[in-house]
């Protein structure tokens, strides 16, 4: 676990750490990444970052946390432009777009969210496409659609989908391409509709 800092000092430190240590992440992934090799760049003693990063993934971690936390805020802060799309299915797809937005704009979100590169990471994203999950249900649910609570979770699952494209995507061309957001959108849709069918 990342420890947080609670001098001023401190805090501009752990930001110049995680800064760089995002620039390090875009340049070499996950396997180029290393504490000794950010104090390194940074030319800080190894010390100063294990005091606050006590392993890589505790950093590695702390990022993640960050990038998930600004992805449902992008994604909240659509919430209203996406209740104005003329359909449900203009409403999933403007949602997937906003979110393939957010990662071309993020390089290091690819990095740290569409990677796995711990238990940890995994956990935070999953639960991160369960909130995502309930966006979407709550999205719909404006719409007069309403999905069976219960498992499996419906939204969640589709969202989940989703980010299968992204993370094809950025594994095949480092990057979200028209075509996987496309295929995001389009297997979201079409599990989306079949559990309507089964439902109405």
């Amino acid at each position: 676990m990342a420890r947080k800092p609670q001098q001023q000092r401190a805090k501009e430190r752990v930001d110049t750490v995680l800064q760089e240590a995002e620039v390090l992440l875009v340049e070499g992934g996950v396997s180029g990444f290393s504490i000794p090799r950010l104090a390194e760049r940074l030319d800080f003693p190894r010390a100063t970052i294990y005091k606050f990063f006590p392993t890589p993934w505790a950093l590695l971690n702390e990022l993640a946390e960050r990038e998930l936390a600004a992805l449902e805020a992008r994604l909240d802060d659509h919430a209203e432009a996406l209740r104005e799309a003329r359909d449900w299915r203009e409403t999933v797809t403007r949602m997937v777009y906003a979110a393939a937005d957010f990662y071309d704009e993020r390089p290091v979100a690819q990095v740290v969210l569409l990677t796995g590169f711990s238990d940890d990471s995994f956990r935070a994203l999953e639960y991160t496409i369960a909130r995502l999950g309930a966006l979407t249900r709550s999205l719909l649910h404006d719409r007069g659609i309403v999905l069976p609570d219960g498992a499996p979770d419906i939204p969640a699952l589709a969202v989940e989908f989703g980010t299968a494209s992204f993370r094809m995507s950025y594994f095949l061309h480092g990057r979200m391409t028209p075509e996987y957001t496309q295929a995001a959108a389009e297997v979201m849709l079409l599990f989306l509709e079949k559990r309507l069918q089964l439902t109405t």
